[in-house]
């Protein structure tokens, strides 16, 4: 007990006050959270430094979160769950132009700049440092392998998602990340019609189909 009668917290616990800190502070961590790993990356980041940026003491940040980990994979789920929530409706018809209607909806979330900020900061996280690649594999293995492997036929389902998301992410990292060009300025629905009949076929075994020049 303190000498004002109330409870003596344990180590790691947070003040009464801290956690009621006003409304939205879990929301006010998740995007301080955000800006640190953007700006300093995973290594370099740290739970004192987020509270800071959040206006509340570290306490909060572990009492929601539990470590940098924790709030971490919890920024990550809320940044990159627009480009991994595939629409029902692509793996209710998953044989029919998959390739193409997959491709289109990654790259669309990648070619807007409100989503492909917060992206491109958990995507650098994730390369540096084996915690964070760590989260975003088990993130991938959640969203993406386990929603869209059930949905196709064939044997090696799995291996296919994977290769398709390889060719996904790889080309959105030499685009976005690295901007190795020509694929950096080429146009987006060229990248798209290149890659689409390749991620059809890791997805479906249909072959792409040899594109004609035009005469």
């Amino acid at each position: 007990m303190t000498e004002s009668g109330e409870p003596r917290r344990g180590r790691g616990r947070p003040r009464r006050d801290a956690v009621e800190d006003g409304p939205g502070a879990r929301e006010r961590i998740l995007l301080a959270a955000r800006s640190e790993f953007g700006e300093r990356g995973y290594d370099r980041a740290s739970v004192r430094g987020i509270a800071k940026r959040a206006k509340v003491d570290p306490s909060l940040v572990h009492h929601y979160f539990a470590s940098k980990e924790g709030v971490f994979e919890a920024a990550m789920e809320v940044n990159i769950a627009p480009a991994m929530d595939i629409p029902q409706l692509f793996l209710a018809d998953a044989q029919t132009d998959i390739g193409e209607r997959l491709t289109r909806f990654v790259f669309g979330i990648w070619e807007h700049a409100l989503t492909r900020e917060p992206l491109l900061a958990m995507v650098r996280s994730a390369v540096n440092n084996e915690t964070a690649a760590a989260i975003f594999r088990r993130m991938i293995t959640r969203r993406v392998l386990k929603r869209v492997t059930p949905a196709l036929s064939g044997p090696d389902a799995e291996l296919r998602v994977e290769l398709a998301v390889a060719q996904l992410v790889g080309t959105a990292m030499l685009r976005y990340l690295i901007k190795l060009e020509p694929v950096a300025s080429a146009d987006v629905d060229e990248l798209i019609a290149q890659l689409a009949p390749v991620v059809q076929y890791h997805l479906t075994g249909t072959p792409p189909t040899p594109r004609t020049q035009n005469a």
